[in-house]
């Protein structure tokens, strides 16, 4: 740690800033105790479990109060540290968690809970910690936590920098849920503009059973017949989140290497996840870019295959609306947790299809709106990542004096 500290601060070791808490006693058998855990990279204390007394082993445990400075010595190195908060008070510890109270007339507890946060604390615990960090063994002991320093201004200026990384911590986390807010109303655009074209019945629209329209499950009826040394597509059987999107993503496999019950589909075929509650969350996709223009994959997925009247695209809009899931969601068969949508609801649906040249212009402007919902997302990501590295540059240039 640098020793370059504005005038006024100082490089404090923990034995002048904590004392020694031990409020050692004995687990009575018959009571119920909640312990205490202390998370990685000073994010805090929780309550980890609620055991009998009778199924603790160690009979001797250490009580913890709200304020109290605790650590994990076996991950001090991980930055294992933090203030205890009113929800653990009164919990326990066992001996692997070290228990210390502050000095109030030199350090605010809050300055100090900052200072667990930053990567300093954690390099300082490893530098002095003994063991093997493999193992989970590097222990940081009683005796070397006192060896621990942190820069230390005057009170008041501690609580002018709390206020500051707070008040900055609060701006930070104001513009994360803005940017979250406008994502979530763009996607609820998309819902309502589609909720609304399919709410009103339209005279030049045609409204028939999707049999009528497409082929549902076609592979299941014929079976593709392709060469052992044919070159195809494959959607791994459990991988669901490789249908998102109007693409599905996959990786060439040999003919000879598929087995029988897989779902075959081809370029333009539009597939959905069957089961919940990845249908739910809208796991769909039109088939593109296949290798041999064919493809396979779990039985987890429903395959559609658009007829001459209707593009894909437009049933692929359906398939994702809100009517068509909470349809399908009143459908479903299985037991909880293992619930799909059946075959029989996508024979007995009837589904509106405009005509053609209508069917291009909304999903021309559906096209438009996702580009802005895709645009923003992408900007909410770089953004994300600049706002997530903001408040650990904030910490260091507090803990130097820099602001």
């Amino acid at each position: 740690m640098s020793n370059e500290l504005p005038l006024g601060w100082r490089l404090a070791r923990f034995d002048e800033i904590l004392t020694k808490v031990d409020r050692k006693f004995i687990i009575d058998d018959s009571h119920e105790y909640k312990t205490v855990g202390v998370r990685w990279y000073g994010n805090g204390t929780f309550v980890r479990d609620r055991l009998l007394g009778a199924n603790i082993n160690r009979k001797q445990q250490w009580e913890i109060r709200e304020g109290d400075i605790v650590y994990n010595k076996l991950f001090a190195w991980k930055g294992a540290f933090a203030v205890a908060d009113e929800k653990v008070d009164g919990c326990i510890v066992s001996d692997k968690f070290p228990t210390y109270n502050i000095k109030p007339d030199l350090i605010e507890p809050k300055y100090l809970s900052y200072f667990f946060t930053t990567p300093n604390i954690a390099l300082q615990a490893q530098d002095f910690s003994k063991g093997a960090a493999a193992l989970s063994k590097l222990t940081l002991n009683p005796p070397q936590f006192w060896d621990l320093k942190i820069p230390l201004p005057s009170l008041s200026e501690q609580r002018r920098i709390v206020e500051r990384i707070e008040s900055l911590s609060s701006r930070i986390a104001k513009t994360q849920s803005l940017r979250e807010e406008a994502t979530a109303e763009l996607e609820a655009l998309i819902d309502s503009i589609l909720g609304n074209l399919l709410e009103v019945k339209k005279s030049d629209w045609v409204y028939g059973f999707l049999p009528e329209f497409a082929d549902i499950n076609p592979s299941r009826k014929d079976q593709v017949t392709l060469k052992a040394e044919d070159l195809v597509s494959f959607v791994p059987m459990r991988a669901v989140d490789d249908v998102t999107g109007a693409i599905v993503r996959a990786e060439p496999r040999t003919y000879q290497e598929v087995s029988k019950g897989y779902t075959w589909f081809q370029d333009g075929d539009v597939i959905f996840a069957k089961i919940t509650p990845c249908m739910e969350n809208g796991k769909s996709a039109i088939a593109k870019n296949l290798i041999s223009g064919t493809a396979f994959g779990s039985t987890e997925f429903h395959v559609l295959r658009p007829g001459n009247n209707i593009l894909a695209e437009w049933l692929y809009i359906l398939v994702r609306s809100k009517q068509f899931k909470d349809d399908a969601a009143a459908h479903f068969k299985g037991t909880a947790g293992q619930q799909r949508v059946p075959q029989s609801f996508l024979k007995n649906k009837i589904i509106p299809v405009p005509p053609l040249d209508e069917q291009r212009r909304i999903v021309a402007y559906l096209d438009s709106v996702q580009a802005r919902l895709t645009s923003l997302r992408e900007l909410q990501s770089e953004t994300q990542k600049e706002l997530d590295a903001l408040l650990p540059s904030v910490l260091d240039k507090a803990f130097k004096g820099e602001f």
